[in-house]
């Protein structure tokens, strides 16, 4: 269940400093000798996997990142300031690629892994350094190297972070195509969904979560009946699983029934996979059975389960579910532990 995400990005790192050539004057010290300074070091561009971010929706607006030039040299041995390096933070499993050759320079699998994209120039010397015993008065300094410069393509190969579980016809690919941009197909007939489905969902300022739509299961998906092996091992990359249980008077099926159906299901293909996190959800509430929905609220009371029902085709109770699987997602990052950032060397 990969979420391919793909953005061309242009790096210039910055440029080194010119030394200086330059030559002491003090009062009394008529023939001073060389004291040109080196010039600063260019910044360089640095990749860097953070946890914290799941797109490269930030980098599709700045695709240009250049880096200041360093100071130059000055007289008195004085150095040029070296200019910071430009850390750009990048979601875990991000391939940093050459645009040209489409060698890849780095795979980012782990957060706080780094990849330097743009290498910042050296400073150039100043004439102190070319003083020889035969050569005392050198006007000779270096110019400041140029830093590089790259066209990069970033591809993001995206897990998702909620997995949406249930019977087909439960209501997955309607729900996905109200709370995100993600437009699968919906018809009334059994697995309308027939590869894994992602979208991004944004649920408060600069926070957001991927979901995806897999396709539906059914009773013996652990042997592989309808598209049991396809849909189980995406299950398995999920963090958080929401579990859709249809309400609506057309569907003959027990609520509490169907749950136990779906959890027997992912117990059987992998004991883990009901270890995850997870809620329940009666979806179809705008044509929904009042007895049914009863039936599953009580039931999800009785074992302490979150639970929330809700209308993708009207919208009815979406925000709350929205921000409660924001938060859950946000607790098992955070529980991953905290992105360390490289300083300028």
């Amino acid at each position: 269940m990969q979420f391919i995400d793909q953005v061309k990005i242009y790096l210039k790192a910055g440029d080194g400093g010119n030394g200086c050539s330059s030559f002491r004057r003090e009062k009394f010290v008529p023939r001073g000798g060389p004291d040109g300074g080196d010039g600063g070091k260019g910044g360089s561009i640095i990749f860097v996997a953070s946890p914290h971010l799941n797109t490269l929706l930030d980098l599709r607006y700045q695709q240009n990142y250049l880096v200041k030039h360093a100071e130059h040299g000055q007289g008195k041995k004085m150095y040029g300031r070296n200019t910071p390096d430009t850390v750009i933070p990048v979601p875990v499993g991000t391939l940093v690629k050459d645009f040209f050759t489409q060698e890849v320079l780095a795979d980012l699998t782990a957060p706080g892994e780094t990849c330097l994209g743009a290498k910042g120039g050296k400073g150039g010397r100043g004439n102190a350094h070319f003083a020889t015993p035969t050569h005392q008065a050198p006007t000779h300094c270096e110019p400041g190297q140029p830093g590089e410069e790259k066209t990069l393509v970033l591809e993001l190969k995206l897990l998702a972070d909620v997995g949406l579980v249930g019977f087909p016809n439960a209501g997955k690919s309607t729900l996905i195509s109200a709370i995100s941009s993600a437009r699968p197909k919906i018809a009334d007939y059994p697995f309308t969904t027939l590869t894994p489905q992602l979208g991004v969902v944004k649920w408060g300022e600069q926070k957001s979560f991927v979901v995806a739509d897999i396709p539906g299961l059914i009773e013996g998906a652990h042997e592989g009946k309808g598209l049991g092996f396809q849909f189980l091992r995406h299950v398995e990359r999920t963090s958080i699983l929401f579990h859709l249980i249809d309400i609506s008077e057309a569907s003959d099926a027990d609520p509490v029934q169907s749950f136990h159906v779906i959890r027997n299901e992912l117990s059987l293909y992998h004991p883990d996979l009901v270890l995850k996190p997870f809620a329940v959800g009666a979806s179809k509430l705008d044509i929904g059975s009042g007895e049914k929905l009863k039936k599953l609220q009580d039931f999800c009371k009785e074992q302490n389960y979150d639970f929330f029902a809700f209308s993708a085709a009207t919208h009815a109770g979406l925000e709350p579910l929205i921000q409660f699987l924001g938060k859950q997602v946000e607790q098992i990052r955070e529980a991953r532990g905290n992105l360390s950032v490289p300083t300028n060397p």
